[in-house]
């Protein structure tokens, strides 16, 4: 499958993600490869080779490294994607945001800089699903 500019990064996986569901507290360094959807708590660093997703119930203090990184919730630290940072209308983030393409949706708040390491233009969007 071709991926376009526009596709959503949401959309496509790599595969089944590692989830830690609400109601979940991870404290320290999160390493390693794939996908991980935070619906919980993270309190610590991560540099992840594939997607870290934090979704609208999730919370991640620290600083989040991946290839692509979507963030629905609160995120206090900074997040760097190699590739794509997707921002939702319900996120929160508190730190500076870096990625080769940063897409933030109306309603998002980020309380600190972007930075955007690769040659495309800013995108919008208006978030039409739910979290």
């Amino acid at each position: 499958m071709i991926q376009s500019r526009l596709r959503r990064t949401r959309d496509h996986s790599s595969g089944k993600a590692t989830l830690i569901n609400e109601g979940c507290k991870i404290s320290g360094e999160i390493t390693g490869a794939g996908d991980f959807m935070i619906s919980g708590e993270v309190v610590g660093d991560a540099d992840v080779s594939g997607t870290i997703s934090v979704t609208g119930s999730g919370y991640w203090q620290g600083s989040i490294q991946a290839d692509n990184v979507i963030v629905a919730g609160h995120v206090e630290g900074d997040v760097t994607a190699n590739e794509k940072v997707e921002i939702t209308n319900s996120a929160r983030i508190s730190g500076t945001v870096t990625g080769e393409a940063i897409a933030v949706a109306e309603g998002a708040v980020v309380e600190g800089v972007m930075k955007t390491t690769g040659s495309a233009e800013p995108l919008e969007f208006i978030e039409k699903r739910d979290g």
